[in-house]
């Protein structure tokens, strides 16, 4: 029996010694704690006995001592004297199990770990008898928690929060924007946005399962969701934009101020605050305000230090941490940002050395995947334009990018931590990025080198669990096929502005005169779907067999079909349009002169296939929409109470070009395809009653 290949362990643990021997789960689990344990190791007790009941029905009990179980399996917990923060030993042998945690964080990640131990062998679950020693990399994991044009629901980001946990992140950095009531300007949040007791709540609940809440507001730019509010209007740099506050305002940072000052009560407990700061496209632009002529005297990096250094002032004054995306130091610069702010905008393993080396601190960023549509690309792929002649661009997929940028930092230990986005600005489902935030969060714990497929299928193995199959071609699959749904109509066009814009046929002239260009001009478009289909139909058949099975991470799984269902959708569009060409060219060229009858049977054709389409483009919509409000507030909701005020930003992000979810179909409705179709009802009326007979 390979163990190293039944256990999938993730992280994988700094020691890992196997023994001969297996430790069958046969019995009952008795869970003992050592004498004086407190609150904290308590807990991390009795949630795992509640895992071990949902992950495989494995009953354990607490009990004061070994001998009370009777002939129970024994799980001792105790306190070590090592000296690595959550670090913690592991011991499972033929006759228990011993947890020896080097603090309250290293005993909770030892029973998440041996919680992946439990292996299913034949018709029996059983432990195999391993040594482990572990600690962490880096001091802080943090997962980016972007929340700017959805809202997830309270029950949910209690389930994301134990999932991060479990693989050992330890920090979610959350983007509210308008989904906190700030109790000092409640006007700002949308409604149905948490309130102050219910972030309190979750940021307690969090630090139940050592993750820390770190909230981000941000500032200076990337700020419509508050200037849009016409209260605030005085605030802007540039009086018709809402993107950016005037740095030079005093009114801006008391706002600022009372927002930070309300985050922080929000998150009791929490070491830092986030005070965003990036894509500030209009920094120094501001006429009237007298920031352009400020910028002409001390430069843009100067009218951005005089804004953070103000801000870190503050957020210090408040007893935390400051966290910026922007202001970073800059070698030579004579604007340097404070000495305490930590950024944690690079990539640059060298670049954060230099900086720690001048004494200015830095967390890791996992590079930016980029814009993302539907699903996140794991795996390598090529990136092309479907519209420009140059070859595809090679991407490493953002499991190695994030791997090897992330472990070489840590293993150069120039930083305490790392951070890894997912940016909301495509509207994915927040699940599409866990994966991603699992292999930061293995790199930051352990940084050492190693195969990254082996790496990738003992993730799978882990996430998926021992039924699931071919999860690795379907989620290639699926990443490659949305980049293609990306590059069709108008959805490249709307963050990127790109070309890739594509009509519907021309339309008959009088006398059912018509002239191919359609399928000559999306030839291309035309083939690729033709390609595509019977690949995205392949990862249905593995997403509906693996459900079948009883896999975990089930509604991963049901949040991939829809998607995939949205991208058939979208193939069955380019052929709908390219089959209505072809009808209204057979129409028109042939049988307009020979049987009209038969030529109206083309245009009749042509009306149900429209029909048809706009009824299964509402059955998809409305079963991604249903699937994902599972988890989240229906998007742009309004209450009796509060009307959704929704503004279009000018970062034109693909999630905010409406309110609500269609703009995951808007492409399709910019087309007007009923317009389409009445006009062509209209046609084919008057056609059989001025053409047929005659």
């Amino acid at each position: 029996m390979d163990v190293a290949k039944l256990l999938p362990l993730v992280p994988e643990p700094r020691k890992l010694k196997v023994s001969d021997g297996i430790l069958k789960l046969d019995r009952k689990l008795a869970i003992v704690l050592a004498k004086g344990a407190d609150d904290e190791d308590r807990f991390a007790a009795e949630y795992l006995v509640e895992c071990l009941k949902a992950d495989c029905e494995i009953s354990a009990e607490m009990t004061a001592n070994a001998g009370d179980g009777g002939d129970a399996v024994p799980v001792k917990i105790s306190r070590g004297k090592g000296t690595e923060p959550e670090g913690y030993k592991l011991s499972i042998t033929e006759d228990g199990v011993d947890i020896s945690g080097n603090d309250a964080a290293g005993v909770y990640y030892a029973t998440q770990t041996l919680r992946q131990c439990v292996v299913h062998h034949g018709h029996f679950l059983m432990l195999p008898c391993v040594e482990i020693e572990d600690w962490p990399d880096l001091k802080h994991r943090a997962a980016h928690y972007d929340t700017k044009h959805h809202q997830d629901k309270y029950e949910y980001v209690e389930s994301f929060i134990r999932e991060l946990a479990h693989y050992k992140v330890n920090c979610l950095v959350w983007e509210w924007e308008d989904k906190f009531v700030y109790p000092s300007h409640p006007e700002i949040g949308a409604p149905g946005a948490f309130t102050l007791k219910q972030m309190q709540e979750l940021t307690r609940y969090a630090r139940r399962h050592h993750v820390q809440i770190i909230p981000l507001v941000q500032g200076l730019g990337h700020v419509a969701f508050i200037l849009k509010h016409l209260e605030f209007k005085h605030l802007r740099e540039l009086p018709d934009s809402d993107w950016e506050f005037c740095p030079l305002k005093d009114g801006s940072y008391e706002l600022l101020f009372d927002l930070w000052r309300d985050s922080m009560e929000a998150t009791p407990g929490s070491e830092f605050c986030h005070i965003g700061s990036d894509e500030t496209y209009e920094l120094g632009l501001g006429i009237d305000c007298g920031c352009a002529a400020k910028a002409e005297e001390i430069g843009k990096d100067g009218l951005m230090q005089i804004f953070i250094s103000r801000c870190v002032e503050f957020v210090e004054s408040q007893g935390r941490k400051c966290l910026s995306w922007g202001g970073r130091w800059k070698p030579g610069s004579e604007h340097v940002p404070p000495k305490g702010m930590v950024f944690v905008d690079s990539g640059d393993p060298e670049y954060l050395a230099a900086a720690n080396a001048a004494g200015y601190s830095g967390w890791i960023y996992a590079p930016n995947p980029g814009i993302e549509p539907l699903i996140m690309t794991h795996f390598p792929f090529y990136k092309h334009n479907m519209w420009r002649p140059e070859p595809g661009q090679y991407r490493r997929g953002t499991f190695a990018d994030t791997a090897l940028t992330i472990g070489r930092a840590a293993r150069d230990k120039s930083v305490e931590g790392s951070i890894t986005t997912s940016w909301d600005d495509s509207g994915l489902h927040n699940q599409m990025w866990v994966p991603r935030f699992i292999c930061a969060g293995e790199f930051s714990w352990n940084s050492d080198e190693r195969d990254l497929g082996d790496w990738a299928e003992r993730f799978l193995a882990s996430y998926f669990g021992p039924k699931a199959r071919h999860m690795r071609e379907c989620l290639k699959i699926l990443q490659d096929s949305a980049q293609f749904f990306e590059d069709t109509f108008q959805r490249r066009v709307w963050h990127w502005g790109d070309i890739g814009k594509v009509h519907v046929p021309d339309f008959p002239r009088a006398g059912l005169e018509y002239n191919n260009f359609w399928r000559r001009r999306y030839n291309t478009m035309l083939q690729r779907a033709r390609d595509d289909r019977p690949r995205l139909d392949r990862a249905v058949r593995v997403l509906k067999d693996n459900l079948e099975r009883g896999v975990r991470r089930a509604y991963d799984l049901e949040i991939m079909l829809t998607c995939a269902d949205l991208m058939l959708h979208n193939i069955d569009l380019i052929e709908m349009l390219a089959e209505m060409e072809a009808r209204l060219s057979q129409a028109s060229d042939r049988l307009h002169f020979t049987d009209r009858k038969a030529a109206l049977g083309e245009l009749r054709a042509i009306e149900k296939m429209i029909e048809e389409h706009l009824a299964d483009r509402e059955r998809v919509y409305k079963a991604l929409v249903e699937c994902w409000e599972r988890t989240r507030l229906p998007k742009g909701m309004s209450t009796k109470k509060q009307k959704y005020f929704f503004s279009r930003e000018r970062a034109r992000h693909f999630a905010n070009r409406t309110p609500d979810m269609r703009y995951l179909v808007l492409d399709e409705d910019l087309l007007d395809l009923e317009g389409y179709l009445a006009r062509l009802k209209e046609y084919n009326k008057n056609y059989e009653k001025n053409e047929i007979g005659k």
